[in-house]
């Protein structure tokens, strides 16, 4: 098998302009340049970077099983690389941030002895802290894909920042259509309202992908999730109920 190479980077979340030079230019000196994107736009804009430049978004068929599309994608991309091409992989946000996809096609190119290495990128929790205002060191910060949450329950801290990925997602092992997301989150809230009160006010986020439009900021009661359709891209925000008691 001839030894081919794999660089895996992040586009950022807003389109065009939180692409690092680092990662523009491994997409310019790379022989096949494959992506996946959240946003039609940013499809047109990845699409007009490299000659040869392919979106797998083809591959998420709705109702098929999360683990063969990701199965998908990383061999998509592994294909060229045991061809012994020069493989750029571009994913949205930052490539390694709940991005399995990504982790298991570098890791297996590796195992299979092509190089391959990740770039760092913006990803939407480094936007969710700029836009809300919030320091994770303030007060410790938590995150977790709110399927993984619900499945392997642990205890909470209060007193600490919570962030839950893929909401409008939980629970769902299948691809889902649009316009079919958050069927099971009052799941989710019946979880949290274990720990946090119903009035405990939490944020559904977004962040923007245009430089030109504010993020989505929904402030609203955690009992209110309950009844309220999160974007596809959401991201739960939910706050320390109290500051933590300062130790000796």
């Amino acid at each position: 098998m001839p030894h081919g190479t794999l660089t895996v980077v992040g586009t950022g979340i807003r389109v065009g302009v939180q692409l690092t030079p680092e990662s523009r230019a491994a997409i310019d000196a790379a022989d096949e340049f494959l992506y996946v994107n959240a946003e039609p736009l940013g499809d047109r804009w990845l699409a007009g970077l490299h000659p040869r430049g392919r979106s797998l978004a083809p591959l998420y068929r709705p109702g098929a099983d999360r683990e063969d599309v990701y199965e998908a994608i990383v061999e998509a991309i592994l294909q060229p690389v045991r061809h012994g091409l020069s493989v750029c992989a571009a994913f949205y946000g930052h490539p390694g941030v709940f991005v399995r996809p990504s982790h298991a096609a570098v890791a297996r190119a590796r195992v299979e002895g092509h190089a391959a290495r990740m770039l760092p990128a913006v990803s939407a929790e480094d936007c969710l802290f700029a836009d809300l205002g919030v320091d994770p060191a303030t007060h410790g910060c938590v995150s977790f894909d709110a399927t993984t949450f619900l499945a392997r329950p642990r205890p909470l801290d209060p007193t600490a920042v919570l962030v839950l990925w893929q909401v409008a997602a939980v629970c769902e092992s299948r691809a889902v259509a649009e316009g079919e997301h958050g069927a099971n989150v009052p799941l989710l809230v019946e979880r949290l309202t274990t720990t946090y009160p119903p009035d405990h006010e939490v944020v559904l986020y977004e962040a923007s992908p245009f430089p030109v439009a504010e993020a989505l900021v929904q402030r609203l009661p955690l009992a209110e999730l309950a009844r309220t359709l999160p974007t596809p891209q959401a991201t739960l925000y939910v706050p320390p109920l109290a500051r933590p008691t300062p130790t000796v």
